[in-house]
C-alpha cells in the first residue's frame, strides 16, 4: 500500500520537530502538522511548542531578569551603588520578539530539510489517515505509513466556577503586555513556584495558594527549603486551602473565594495546578488507539510504540514519562533512527536530570530521598548532606543572614555507596546538575566524589567534602562555604 508520507508528525513542539528533521535527514518523506488552539484568555503563538513559546525559554529569561534585583543587593556589599527600575512591558516585548525569531527559525529548518509543514489541526480518520483542519474552512486528508503523536499538553484549569472566565495560566503569563500587579498563584507545582518567584522578584505582591505540599514528586526537604527561601524574599503562601469560586469585577480584577467566603481581590490569578495531555483531542478512537481520558495521555512500550504498531508517541503526551523538552527531543531522534536507519537503541528514561528555576534554583538527578527509600528500602539507603553559601552572599548579611545553599547525595549502601540521587539548592543549580548527571550515568560512587579535588572558591566544591550523614535525628548542617 502506498502512502502520502513515510512519517507524519502530529505536533510541532521540540520533540516533534526534532523527530521530523531526523527522519528527513535519513531520507524519509516527512510532514508535520502544528496548530495552537487559543487559551481561554485568547493567547496563541507560533511553531515550536510549549518550551519555546510558553515554557522553558520565556520562563528562564524572566527568571534571570528577576534575579537582577537580588544581584544588585549582593553587589552593594562589594562596593556598588546601583539604582535601576524594571519595565515589564519592555521585557515582555523583547522576550516575545526572541520567541518569534525562534518560530521563524523552526519553519526555515523544516523547509531546508524538505519537511512539509501544515499549520493545521490533525486528527485521525482511520489508523493511517489524518484529517487536517486549518481553522479557516480548509480541510484535507493525508495518509502515512508511520504516525508520531507529539502533541504535548496544555494547562489544567480544574472545575472551580469562574476559572476560565477569570484566570490565566502559563499559556498567557509570558505574553501579557500589562504588568500582572497583585497576583494569586494557585498550585504548588514547579510552574507555580517559578512564576510566583519571578513575579515576586520584580516586586509584585504575590501569594501562592497551596492545597498540601510543595513540588510533589521532588525531594521534600528541598521543596520546603525553596518555600522558606521564597517567603523570606517576598512571596506569601496561603497553606492548606483551595479556591471555591472566582468572580470578575467591573474593573477586571478578580474576587477569590475560599470555602465560599471572600478571600481577596487580585489583579491577576494564575492557575498552575498541573497539565493535561492533548491525546483526547485527536479522535484516537478512529485509529483504535486507547488513551487515559483522565490525564489525556497514551500508554507506550519501551520503544515509544502505542498499542497500534505503526503509531508512536513521544513527549508530554506519554503516560508515566518525564515531561521535559530534552527527553522528547532525544526520544524523537532515537525513534527515527530505529524506523529509518536500522538502529535498535531505545530511549533511556532513567536518571534524567532536571532543574527548577525558582528564585533559589534546584537541580536534581536520580532518586529523591523519599523515592529511594521506597524503591530500595531503608537498610540500603544512606544520605549525605552539606550546606554551602556562594562567596558573594557573605558580604550581604542584611539580606542573606538566613539564606543557605544545600546539597544532598543519596547512595545505595549495598552497591559500594553508588550514588543514586544528587540534589543541589543554590545559584546556577541547573548548570551544576547537568555536569553531575553524566557522572550518575557512569555509575559514580561516594568515593569518587570524595577523591575529586574541588575548585576553590566555588559553591559546588562542597560536593567534594561532604562527610555528614543525614539521619532522622540530625539537624541541618551549619553553613559552609568560603
Amino acid at each position: 500500500m502506498s502512502y502520502d508520507y513515510d512519517l507524519f508528525v502530529i505536533g510541532g513542539g521540540s520533540g516533534g520537530l526534532a523527530a521530523a528533521k531526523a527522519a528527513a535527514d535519513l531520507g524519509a518523506k516527512v510532514a508535520c502538522a502544528d496548530y495552537v488552539k487559543p487559551s481561554p484568555a485568547g493567547t496563541t503563538w507560533g511553531l515550536g511548542g510549549t518550551c519555546v513559546n510558553v515554557g522553558c525559554i520565556p520562563k528562564k529569561l524572566m527568571h534571570i531578569s528577576s534575579l537582577y534585583r537580588e544581584t544588585q543587593m549582593d553587589a552593594h556589599g562589594m562596593g556598588w551603588e546601583t539604582k535601576s527600575s524594571h519595565s515589564w512591558e519592555t521585557m515582555v516585548s523583547k522576550v516575545n520578539d526572541y520567541i518569534k525569531s525562534l518560530n521563524y527559525g523552526s519553519k526555515m529548518d523544516l523547509r531546508s530539510k524538505n519537511v512539509k509543514y501544515y499549520n493545521a489541526f490533525a486528527s485521525f480518520k482511520d489508523p493511517h489517515t489524518l484529517t487536517l483542519d486549518n481553522g479557516k474552512g480548509q480541510v484535507e486528508e493525508v495518509s502515512a505509513k508511520y504516525i508520531l503523536i507529539a502533541c504535548g499538553g496544555r494547562p489544567t484549569y480544574g472545575d472551580v466556577p469562574g476559572t476560565k472566565e477569570c484566570c490565566i495560566s502559563s499559556d498567557d503569563i509570558f505574553w501579557m503586555k500589562k504588568p500582572p500587579g497583585k497576583t494569586l498563584v494557585v498550585g504548588a507545582s514547579y510552574i507555580a513556584l517559578e512564576c510566583a518567584g519571578f513575579m515576586a522578584g520584580f516586586g509584585f505582591d504575590v501569594t501562592v495558594m497551596v492545597r498540601s505540599i510543595l513540588l510533589r514528586g521532588f525531594d521534600q526537604d528541598i521543596a520546603e527549603m525553596i518555600g522558606q527561601y521564597m517567603e523570606r524574599h517576598g512571596t506569601k503562601f496561603a497553606r492548606g486551602m483551595v479556591p471555591s469560586k472566582f468572580e470578575k469585577l467591573p474593573n477586571s480584577q478578580v474576587k477569590v473565594f475560599v470555602d465560599d467566603k471572600e478571600y481577596g481581590i487580585y489583579d491577576t490569578v494564575l492557575m498552575a495546578i498541573g497539565r493535561t495531555g492533548c491525546a483526547g483531542q485527536l479522535n484516537l478512537e478512529a485509529a483504535g488507539l486507547p488513551y487515559n481520558a483522565k490525564n489525556g495521555k497514551i500508554v507506550c512500550n519501551d520503544a515509544d510504540q502505542t498499542s497500534v504498531p505503526h503509531i508512536y508517541a513521544i513527549g508530554d503526551v506519554i503516560e508515566g514519562k518525564p515531561e521535559l523538552t530534552p527527553v522528547a527531543i532525544q526520544a524523537g531522534r532515537l525513534l527515527c533512527k530505529r524506523l529509518f536507519a536500522g538502529s535498535s537503541k531505545k530511549m533511556d528514561y532513567i536518571d534524567v536530570a532536571t532543574a527548577v528555576f525558582t528564585p533559589i534554583e534546584y537541580g536534581a538527578v536520580g532518586y529523591s530521598e523519599e523515592d529511594a527509600l521506597t524503591a530500595l528500602g531503608k537498610d540500603r539507603v544512606k544520605v549525605y548532606h552539606a550546606s554551602a553559601n556562594p562567596l558573594e552572599w557573605n558580604l550581604n548579611s542584611e539580606v542573606r543572614s538566613n539564606d543557605m545553599g544545600y546539597m544532598k547525595l543519596v547512595v545505595d549502601k549495598s552497591e559500594k555507596e553508588k550514588v543514586v540521587g544528587v540534589h543541589i539548592l543554590g545559584p546556577n543549580a541547573g548548570e551544576i546538575i547537568q555536569g553531575l548527571s553524566v557522572a550518575i550515568r557512569c555509575g559514580v560512587t561516594k568515593e569518587h566524589f570524595d577523591d575529586c579535588v574541588g575548585i576553590h572558591p566555588t559553591f559546588a566544591e562542597a560536593y567534594t567534602t561532604m562527610d555528614q550523614e543525614k539521619t532522622a535525628e540530625s539537624a541541618l548542617p551549619t553553613k559552609g562555604g568560603c
